[in-house]
């Protein structure tokens, strides 16, 4: 016999919005630092234990950059086939998957004796890393309040900065006794110990579990954990009133998706922004060290500002992002903009090699290629509906691969043979920055198209609409 009972329906969007920032918005911020943590850490310890892997392994230059590029390639693959399996299946079992997996690879890596084996161990290792960071970017924007979301990416990405700066203090502190392959070994255990850990404190994304049509019984619990009041009130039906129903589950539909409207515009200016963005860091990531290796200053040295410039970067670009969801995303070309110059400082050898303006330079520039790109990773999801995000995500951080695989293997061939090879490779990387400027200025004109779009869409509707970051 069917039920007379009224339906009760509640607006997710609105429900989220008007929540604010509530203790359960910062304990799943902490976590998905511990999970970007690890990942940074795991991620860039090939690149500062790399004079000790290639004096180990007795590695020639060129195979550097096969061995960088290694795990840039297994993140392009992964990013889009960990993105399409959490907007398939759910953040969660994604990140948990990609976090243990990541852990083992990592610690398999200290049993390295060859150049072919780390490739292929790096190289599968990047399938967990890359799989792993459009669900943990999604996750987040989807819990939090408009004005916050693109500073949650960034805030979580901060987590990614600051296990790329332990990494190197961890090599200084392990390598000279236990050797580069101490170092993976320990990083690996930590991790595995971060798997379990997340068993029990990762949650789902409540926007994702309406937008597939889960029961109201099932999303309420999660609801509660911002409201607890919320499962009190009998609601038996879920909508998202921002969103409009995506069509089709198939990797295809999901990808057609990020070309409806004004996102036809939006998404390649991504693509090509982070593109050039990932060229600038990846440079810097896989060869910082090395690069200022060959312009004799100290390794410990170099790793140490790589570490420091890395980190003031990340929560600098805090900062940036906290002005910006304030004054709109044309402020975040101010880092790329200031880093061109200073890129061009050292390229063309006006700062003289090794002295204090040469290491404060050098840190300058470290720290605005950072802010640039952890701002820059957080608005390439944030224009997407729940259904898509992850797949936008995913394809964003693919193309950017892209770079990631191309920036070592041409800072081998090109950027290593002596110093002045090494200043070429700054005053690329300034060019780098340069179209990632013009990338974020075009960016902001078609975000502010989006919003209007939306605006028209919500009033045929009736509904409100999200507005573009």
């Amino acid at each position: 016999m069917a039920s007379n009972a009224p339906k009760r329906t509640l607006d997710v969007t609105a429900f989220l919005q008007d929540a604010g920032m509530t203790p359960f918005h910062y304990r799943l911020l902490i976590i998905s630092c511990l999970v970007t943590f690890f990942d940074g850490m795991d991620f860039s310890l090939v690149s500062v234990a790399l004079p000790e892997i290639q004096e180990g392994l007795k590695l020639e230059n060129a195979m550097l950059g096969y061995v960088s590029s290694a795990a840039f390639l297994g993140q392009m693959i992964g990013s889009l086939a960990g993105s399409y399996l959490a907007d398939v299946f759910g953040r969660r079992p994604v990140i948990l998957w990609c976090t243990a997996i990541g852990a083992v690879l990592t610690f398999a890596t200290g049993f390295a004796t060859s150049a072919e084996m780390l490739i292929v161990l790096r190289l599968f290792g990047g399938l967990a890393i890359g799989g792993l960071l459009a669900p943990a970017w999604a996750i987040n924007i989807e819990a939090m309040p408009n004005s916050y979301r693109a500073t949650a990416v960034t805030i979580i990405m901060l987590g990614f900065s600051v296990g790329g700066a332990a990494a190197a203090q961890t090599t200084n502190l392990i390598a000279p006794t236990y050797g580069w392959e101490g170092v993976f070994f320990f990083a690996g255990a930590a991790t595995g110990l971060l798997a379990v850990v997340l068993q029990f404190t990762m949650p789902e994304s409540a926007r994702w579990m309406v937008a597939k049509g889960k029961p109201a019984a099932e999303v309420l619990p999660l609801l509660s954990r911002f409201d607890p009041g919320v499962g009190q009130e009998g609601y038996t039906e879920l909508v998202l009133s921002d969103e409009r129903k995506q069509g089709g589950s198939s990797p295809w539909a999901k990808s057609a998706a990020l070309f409806k409207g004004q996102l036809a515009w939006i998404t390649p200016i991504i693509w090509v922004t982070y593109f050039c963005s990932s060229f600038a860091i990846y440079i810097k990531a896989s060869f910082g060290v090395k690069f200022l290796q060959v312009l004799d200053v100290p390794v410990d040295t170099a790793r140490d500002l790589s570490s420091i410039g890395g980190l003031i970067g990340a929560v600098g670009a805090v900062f940036l992002l906290m002005f910006t969801e304030r004054k709109g995303p044309i402020w975040i070309a101010a880092a790329p903009l200031l880093g061109v110059p200073l890129a061009l400082l050292i390229g063309t050898g006006a700062v003289p090699v090794g002295g204090e303006a040469f290491i404060a330079v050098i840190m300058l520039g470290m720290i605005t290629i950072g802010v640039g790109h952890a701002s820059v990773i957080s608005i390439t999801s944030i224009y997407y509906p729940s259904a898509v995000r992850a797949t936008g995500g995913g394809w964003a951080s693919f193309m950017a691969k892209f770079a990631a695989v191309l920036a070592p293997i041409i800072a081998s061939q090109m950027f290593l043979a002596n110093k002045r090879a090494v200043l070429d490779g700054y005053s690329f990387v300034g060019l780098c920055l340069a179209g990632v400027v013009v990338g974020i200025v075009a960016l902001a004109f078609f975000a502010r198209r989006l919003g209007a779009e939306r605006d028209a869409e919500a009033g045929l509707s009736g509904a409100v609409a999200e507005p573009a970051e």
